[in-house]
């Protein structure tokens, strides 16, 4: 597979992320022993900085709400570190996470294509997909187009993605939150069920990025599924729903900063990977026409639940600004996202008149 960024994005939204060989790193084996003695002792000489002697972790305070000075710190400092807290090895570098989402020796995870996921679930026909998932969008959407004011979090983006599945398997509207994240899923995602919350989270993100700038939303407003799907994953890459993925090698891996033995559990800072500025050029900035695109995904197999979440990005823009063509984030309203191990905004309030 040829690298991303000359790749261009999927039609779908989900840019494939190849497995990336990273630059030759010093060679420091850890098990489950020595990774006691760092909780005790600090981190080994590989990972000690002149600045910092002790790695900061994903969990500490305040990383809730600005995760960002400490992903710097592990991505520039401590490539490979053992926390205590995540009793796991971190990685955050972006070649490094990405290996892990995509690499064989890296299990226990969700990756599209693999048995788990291809096993249990049927096929989907994409352009049914399409025109469930459009109708839900702008039945949602012409609900709030009336109100002075609305939360998009509460009133759109945790309906759209239940509502989709429940029109797919013909789940009754008035019963779709009750059963649809259970067993009238099933029938269409499988075991990939539990990705609901994540596609409203994601969702969400996506959305607050597109209303942040004006002139996001007017460009995208009749844009084409592609310049759409582009913003979508520039979103993922800069926002992703999951900020930390949890995997377990079956085989030792070279990594920036040593080799991790095989049985140990791994923690995947996907949001600092996101900002790697290694990878992205000013990478805390939104760009939905960035020229070095890319994003973190799960793997490169089909799934219902990658379909169906660049599908509901596409239909809730196309729906909520045809519907409200003045749609802006209501006056003094800034979205707050927060969370360590999944990260959004709680809420995304807006006024549908402008």
């Amino acid at each position: 597979m040829s690298d991303e960024s000359n790749a261009g994005i999927r039609q779908d939204g989900w840019a494939a992320v190849p497995p990336m060989e990273p630059a030759p790193p010093s060679r420091v084996r850890v098990n489950a022993a020595a990774a006691t003695r760092v909780r005790a002792d600090g981190p080994s000489a590989a990972e000690r900085s002149p600045s910092r002697t002790i790695a900061p972790s994903p969990l500490d305070p305040g990383a809730a709400r600005n995760p960002y000075p400490v992903h710097r710190a592990l991505r520039e400092e401590f490539p490979l570190t053992y926390d205590p807290l995540l009793r796991a090895w971190v990685l955050s570098r972006y070649a490094d996470v990405a290996t892990a989402l995509t690499d064989a020796r890296f299990t226990h995870g969700h990756r599209p294509g693999d048995p788990p996921c291809a096993e249990t679930h049927v096929d989907v026909d994409e352009a049914e997909l399409r025109s469930v998932t459009a109708r839900t969008a702008y039945v949602l959407a012409r609900r709030i187009a009336d109100r002075p004011q609305a939360d998009l979090v509460a009133d759109f983006c945790h309906w759209l993605p239940a509502g989709t599945v429940a029109a797919a398997v013909g789940v009754p509207y008035r019963d779709m939150m009750r059963l649809v994240r259970g067993r009238a899923a099933s029938s269409l995602a499988g075991q990939c069920t539990g990705q609901i919350a994540v596609r409203e989270k994601a969702l969400a993100s996506f959305l607050a990025n597109v209303l942040s700038d004006p002139e996001h939303a007017t460009a995208l407003r009749d844009a084409p599924a592609g310049q759409i799907a582009r913003a979508w994953t520039e979103s993922l890459r800069r926002d992703p729903p999951v900020q930390i993925a949890v995997r377990r090698t079956d085989a030792e891996v070279r990594v920036s900063g040593g080799t991790i033995p095989a049985g140990e559990p791994v923690a995947l800072l996907i949001g600092a990977a996101g900002r790697d500025p290694e990878r992205f050029r000013e990478p805390d900035r939104y760009d939905p026409l960035r020229d070095d695109p890319g994003q973190l995904t799960y793997g490169t197999g089909a799934c219902p639940a990658v379909l169906l979440a660049a599908l509901e990005a596409e239909y809730a823009v196309r729906a909520l600004l045809h519907a409200m063509p003045r749609l802006r984030l209501a006056d003094g309203f800034l979205p707050e996202r927060t969370g360590l191990i999944t990260r959004a905004p709680r809420s995304l309030l807006v006024r549908p008149g402008g």
